[in-house]
């Protein structure tokens, strides 16, 4: 077993941990996920994602991070941090490996909880929240990209920012092309923590958003606004 084999498991042995304190201290209730337009996964669990693009497709993977970045926001972010950067007092979930074998630890402890000592650190979310939303939650927690490569790009995307917001004013002078290559070459240069294929980073959702008009500027503007302000 290598050492990033190691360090999945350790990283999912422990994960959702410091939110089961919170629920211990009856702070958080488990908030029910909407998984409507996924695919159903059925009653029998599985042991690897379903959702990840090079599986499901583009279109259900899209929807996948979409239910997940909620689900993840209403039951986790509070303790392992908004766009899955902790704090450094719960678990890292972002290193969690995109395998089968990270697969098959995230779903068992997602569906058995955390117990230490005989006491309940974490409570079931299979039952809870049922495995579409796990799933969901997966990918989105395994396509979080790696901050520093951001901070590498955080100034470029910083001033296309800034030019996108002018182009939501007045698209006369754009060139959107030019915009949406450059924003997808900067995404492609942005690797996720997990070892995912696709890197769901600011620049890789800007990139998607343009498409010439002045509403699609201002959108990608406001996405990189809220992206780069959570990497701080």
């Amino acid at each position: 077993m290598g050492q990033n084999s190691v360090k999945a498991i350790l990283a999912a042995g422990m994960m959702f941990t410091s939110c089961a304190v919170a629920f211990a201290h009856g702070d958080v209730k488990p908030q029910a996920v909407d998984t409507t337009g996924l695919p159903e996964t059925g009653e029998e669990w599985l042991i690897e994602n379903p959702y990840r693009v090079e599986t499901a497709g583009l279109e259900v993977w899209k929807k996948a991070l979409e239910v997940g970045a909620s689900g993840y926001n209403q039951n986790c972010a509070r303790c392992h941090g908004l766009e899955v950067v902790s704090g450094g007092l719960a678990p890292d979930l972002r290193y969690i490996e995109a395998e089968e074998y990270g697969d098959e630890w995230y779903v068992e402890r997602f569906r058995t909880g955390y117990t230490q000592n005989g006491t309940t650190k974490m409570p079931a979310f299979g039952e809870l929240l049922g495995q579409d939303a796990a799933w969901a939650i997966r990918t989105y927690i395994e396509t979080r990209p790696d901050t520093e490569a951001m901070e590498e790009v955080a100034d470029e995307l910083k001033a296309l920012r800034d030019e996108l917001a002018e182009y939501g004013k007045d698209a006369s002078g754009a060139d959107a092309a030019a915009l949406k290559a450059r924003l997808s070459e900067i995404a492609d240069g942005i690797e996720a923590l997990s070892g995912a294929p696709v890197a769901d980073s600011v620049a890789y959702r800007a990139a998607n958003l343009i498409d010439g008009t002045e509403a699609a500027f201002t959108a990608a503007a406001e996405t990189l606004t809220i992206g780069l302000s959570a990497t701080q």
